[in-house]
């Protein structure tokens, strides 16, 4: 059963876009991408969800993380499982 999905929240869409991160956000599983989302957006303070974000922008350009572990891709292309 799929988790229910977290909306995109404007300044994070931006942040991904002004960062030219929004091709590797989409190249990962469903199931970072709704993670990513729901973590950020759970942050009670808006400084938590800088650094929620900041991070979830780094480990995009590092592209061989996943909150904070190692992490490689099955395939290049999109997996929505």
């Amino acid at each position: 059963m799929k988790r229910p999905p977290n909306p995109m929240p404007d300044f994070v869409r931006t942040a991904l876009e002004a960062h030219e991160l929004m091709e590797s956000y989409d190249q990962r599983p469903w199931y970072q991408r709704n993670d990513y989302l729901g973590w950020i957006c759970r942050a009670k303070r808006k400084e938590t969800k800088k650094q929620r974000l900041h991070q979830m922008l780094e480990e995009l350009r590092t592209g061989d993380v996943y909150m904070k572990m190692a992490w490689k891709p099955k395939s290049s292309s999109r997996n929505d499982d």
